[in-house]
């Protein structure tokens, strides 16, 4: 049987765990929307920058100097990309590309279709992941930069909104979670002007003994508490 190597299971350990802190590092730099809306420049900077990092970590011949090394400069190149094209507007269109209008005033753009690959029946699918499922709905289908769909309805087969309809329009509170995995949330309690005493009591309104009972406690400033208690067999 083969003795393990533990000097190369060290070192990769190691480069694995300066690797997995490197990636966090990057995604802070770059921001949520890099993870979010991936451009067909991010997708592939992305692949890139994983194939880079995986073979520096398994390659002997490959030390930790260089590992960070190539990580981070793919990731300045990446970042000054960024502030380039929110600095320079010319530059978007080269480095993000533009959206396409594949529907216009109803009518299918079809020299659209072709510019942007894609046939009829990958337009359809696309659709229905909007959930549209007949193009006579649409009056305008945009194919945005990082490959989603945005549609406006035709008016008949719009949605109508409370403005619309004359229905006054009540107040949007958004809910707060107040007790997590039996653990109280006690800033988020203090944020909606709330005590530990206030909530005890109403755990005691609706029968619970404490706070190991809760599994989950939201408060919502126009409906009050909802409480998710553990399952018990």
């Amino acid at each position: 049987m083969k003795q393990l190597d533990f000097s190369f299971l060290g070192n990769l350990t190691l480069e694995l765990i300066l690797g997995f802190f490197a990636l966090l590092v990057i995604t802070k730099i770059l921001g949520k929307t890099q993870i979010n809306q991936v451009t067909p420049f991010d997708f592939i900077s992305s692949i890139v920058l994983g194939e880079l990092l995986g073979n520096a970590i398994y390659d002997k011949d490959i030390n930790l100097f260089i590992i960070l090394y190539t990580v981070f400069l793919w990731t300045f190149l990446i970042y000054m990309i960024e502030r380039t094209t929110q600095k320079y507007r010319k530059t978007r269109s080269f480095f993000e590309g533009t959206p396409s209008v594949l529907i216009k005033d109803g009518q299918i753009d079809f020299d659209e279709l072709k510019k942007e690959k894609l046939d009829i029946n990958e337009l359809m699918s696309l659709l229905r992941g909007r959930d549209v499922f007949s193009v006579r709905e649409i009056e305008y289908a945009i194919l945005e930069t990082n490959g989603s769909m945005s549609i406006l309805r035709k008016a008949q087969y719009d949605t109508p909104t409370r403005k619309e309809l004359n229905i006054e329009a009540p107040e949007v509170c958004l809910p707060v979670a107040i007790i997590l995995d039996k653990e109280i949330m006690i800033n988020n309690l203090n944020k909606c002007g709330l005590n530990k005493a206030w909530l005890m009591d109403q755990l005691r309104l609706q029968g619970l003994n404490g706070v190991d009972e809760v599994f989950f406690a939201e408060w919502s400033k126009d409906e009050g508490i909802h409480i998710v208690t553990f399952n018990k067999k």
